[in-house]
């Protein structure tokens, strides 16, 4: 399995606009950070974990040509509304792509994109097929032979999805996780977990929150994601992480 990091900053992105902070204004790379998703790579299955607003970037950024399935965490704007631009793979490829999601996620990304599922659409919408996924149930994607287990996540009030695959799970946009979803992250080599920022936040994990998870999970490695410009410049704030967890950054590659 290999994991590309598409994007691991937060909804405004890194920089955010009009700020002139130590961070958004730095040199290096790993500073420059879009908004979360991840790629896995099973079994040359490729698949995308949210498609951001800054998808497109994304792609050509990693030198990206396809995707396989999306999986979607859950319905806001920075986790779905780049879903207009998987139009080229569609064309190119001649496929449609099938999207998983709990069935709330669904219903509104056939709300904001309903010209791609409209009878008679228009031709150069995108082609996309919904499939309902709930937490705690593994699924088998069409025509690949492996097994996803969703898995149910708190964001303040709202219930979504992190997802776990064989040794590797990635969590975003957590503010709590339920009992039932803890045990099922036992025994991971990979945890990507978010950490919004050092104090406490109503709907994400805090960096303290996010590391007091891992403490209790003690997977083998972690990479924290979902990272505000709050953190501090990812040369300084790499060195204040515990043993075996690292902040990840754009373009960043696992191999698991």
């Amino acid at each position: 399995m290999e994991i590309v990091f598409l994007g691991t900053g937060t909804s405004q992105g890194i920089p955010v606009i009009g700020c002139d902070c130590d961070v958004c204004t730095s040199s290096d790379p790993r500073d420059k950070r879009l908004r979360s998703s991840i790629l896995m790579i099973v079994n040359g299955c490729r698949i995308l974990v949210d498609v951001s607003p800054d998808f497109r970037m994304q792609m050509l950024n990693n030198e990206l040509q396809d995707i396989d399935i999306i999986l979607l965490t859950h319905e806001h704007n920075d986790h779905i509304i780049g879903m207009d631009d998987v139009r080229p793979i569609n064309f190119k490829y001649n496929k449609n792509i099938p999207v998983y999601g709990l069935s709330r996620v669904l219903n509104q990304v056939q709300l904001r994109f309903d010209y791609a599922f409209n009878v008679g659409s228009y031709p150069g919408a995108p082609k996309l097929s919904c499939h309902e996924i709930t937490g705690g149930t593994s699924f088998a994607p069409e025509n690949f032979n492996f097994d996803i287990l969703p898995l149910d996540v708190e964001h303040g009030n709202l219930n979504i999805l992190g997802f776990r695959m064989s040794k590797f799970a990635y969590i975003t946009d957590a503010s709590k996780l339920p009992d039932v979803t803890m045990e099922a992250l036992k025994n991971l080599d990979v945890l990507v977990i978010n950490a919004l920022q050092r104090t406490n936040h109503f709907s994400h994990f805090s960096l303290p929150e996010a590391l007091e998870v891992v403490n209790k999970l003690k997977p083998k490695k972690t990479f924290l994601t979902h990272l505000s410009h709050h953190m501090g410049q990812h040369q300084d704030f790499i060195l204040e992480l515990p043993e075996n967890v690292w902040p990840a950054y754009d373009k960043m590659r696992l191999k698991i």
